[in-house]
């Protein structure tokens, strides 16, 4: 005797009713993510970043910002120190221009050195026997290697030091982003130019007794990094326009 196959049991209403909801839930759910896409894109291309500046574009959009605050910031500086002449005493006047040399605020001139780094050429492969292949940190100048040329300048006795056309103080710092140096605000590259007004002998030969700087003329020697020592009669340097405010501070007691 043969079993008939059981017959597919069949859904009640109840069943029906949830899945028409879960249907109407799905597609309210698909328009809604179609809604939020609408209005974030507003009428963009959601694959493109074309409206997102780089880290180099801003940082040279600031730049040009502070190169014109700095301008203003000199005027203004220039009218103030006109009316303290006027209405301060000949000591006072006197004590004021001591302290404007001390911080730099005033231009400078003398004797002194100047030095050029600058990245490797192209390409550049070993030039000396028996030396790795150079990478592409091998190639270019860092931060270290202008802060190294700095910090000999002031310990060879230097009066002024200035990087590229900005004149230091003691709150600047040599900071490089990429291969492209950031200095009180603004973007430089290579070939960087240090100057300093001092003692020539005295200068030389604190840069040449540095060890950091010791080690970049070994990649000097084995890569064809760029280097340049020159000395000067008669070196003029500006004084100091940008502010001497001090952004952030710490300190443990």
């Amino acid at each position: 005797m043969s079993i008939p196959p059981r017959p597919a049991p069949t859904r009640g209403s109840g069943t029906r009713i949830v899945g028409r909801a879960l249907t109407c839930a799905v597609f309210a759910l698909a328009g809604l993510l179609f809604y939020i896409s609408a209005q974030t894109a507003r009428g963009t291309d959601l694959r493109t970043d074309n409206s997102l500046l780089s880290l180099s574009d801003v940082i040279r959009q600031r730049s040009a910002q502070n190169q014109q605050s700095q301008a203003q910031l000199a005027e203004l500086q220039e009218r103030a120190q006109r009316l303290t002449g006027r209405q301060g005493s000949p000591a006072d006047a006197a004590q004021l221009t001591a302290l404007e040399q001390a911080a730099a605020l005033d231009p400078l001139q003398g004797p002194g050195l100047t030095v050029t780094l600058n990245d490797a050429p192209p390409n550049a492969t070993a030039r000396v026997p028996g030396v790795r292949e150079p990478d592409v940190n091998d190639l270019v100048i860092h931060q270290q290697d202008i802060q190294a040329v700095v910090n000999a300048l002031w310990r060879g006795g230097a009066e002024g030091v200035q990087v590229m056309d900005q004149r230091l103080i003691s709150t600047s710092a040599v900071r490089c982003v990429g291969n492209t140096l950031l200095l009180q605000g603004r973007v430089y590259s290579p070939p960087y130019v240090v100057k300093a007004v001092g003692k020539t002998d005295a200068l030389r030969a604190a840069v040449e007794a540095d060890p950091t700087v010791r080690n970049y003329l070994q990649y000097v020697q084995a890569y064809g990094l760029g280097w340049k020592v020159q000395e000067g009669g008669d070196l003029s340097l500006p004084g100091y326009s940008g502010t001497a405010d001090l952004r952030a501070a710490t300190g443990q007691q």
